[in-house]
């Protein structure tokens, strides 16, 4: 016989970024944030920015709700702390929205700067109205449940990345990108590297670059064959 589960299992206290981690990320591309981290770190590309506001950083709160149900996220109300992105795994499901207009104006109030979920939202105009960045799978004017079981604060996957609560979200037009804590000093010792070569790179494209030095080496090299 299988005991029903408890409606939430939440973790409250969990370590998060300090403050000078994350302004040393305010404003850099999510493209740069994964060249520093061997070029992986985004979600799933169809979670997309649907809110109007294109960019959110801050330590991730995790929450997962499961298909058809947003008692997690109402749960992630309680532990909230100013600065966090609710993170919302509901396993891809796609025919209701795991939050709307309200929700997220509560987070809102809250001091949450953002949400990320691999399912649904709904009343895009209120959410718009709202202006949290909000970024979503998709949009159904269909209702959730709100009856768990569900979690906060514990590990979850979302869009194909695995999320820890304290981990860095990330997000701009380009996807998001999850930093996991353990990466932080990684990302931030290589990320000057990354913005010098960019920098660098995009400088030589104004000038007039048309072949860059790797494809120019591997010519040279014979390392391509030409064949009519």
């Amino acid at each position: 016989m299988i005991i029903d589960p408890p409606l939430l299992k939440i973790r409250r206290r969990f370590a998060r970024p300090d403050a000078a981690v994350l302004a040393a990320l305010a404003g850099v591309p999510t493209g740069f944030i994964v060249d520093a981290m061997d070029g992986a770190g985004a979600l799933d590309s169809r979670i997309k920015p649907c809110s109007g506001a294109q960019t959110l950083l801050g330590a991730a709160l995790t929450c997962a709700a499961g298909p058809a149900d947003n008692l997690a996220v109402f749960g992630a109300l309680s532990v909230a702390e100013p600065g966090d992105v609710v993170i919302c795994s509901a396993e891809g499901y796609d025919r209701t929205a795991v939050t709307g207009d309200l929700l997220l104006g509560m987070l809102k109030n809250r001091g949450v700067t953002g949400f990320v979920t691999d399912g649904h939202v709904r009343d895009l105009a209120g959410i718009r109205a709202v202006g949290l960045p909000c970024f979503a799978g998709g949009v159904t004017p269909n209702s959730p449940a709100r009856n768990g079981p569900g979690s906060v604060g514990l590990p979850i996957v979302v869009g194909g990345v695995a999320v820890a609560a304290g981990d860095i979200v990330a997000a701009d037009e380009d996807g998001v990108v999850i930093v996991p804590a353990a990466r932080i000093p990684q990302l931030l010792a290589r990320l000057p590297q990354v913005k010098a070569a960019e920098a660098a790179l995009d400088a030589r494209v104004k000038a007039g670059l048309t072949i860059p030095d790797f494809l120019r080496t591997m010519i040279e090299a014979g390392r391509f064959e030409d064949t009519d």
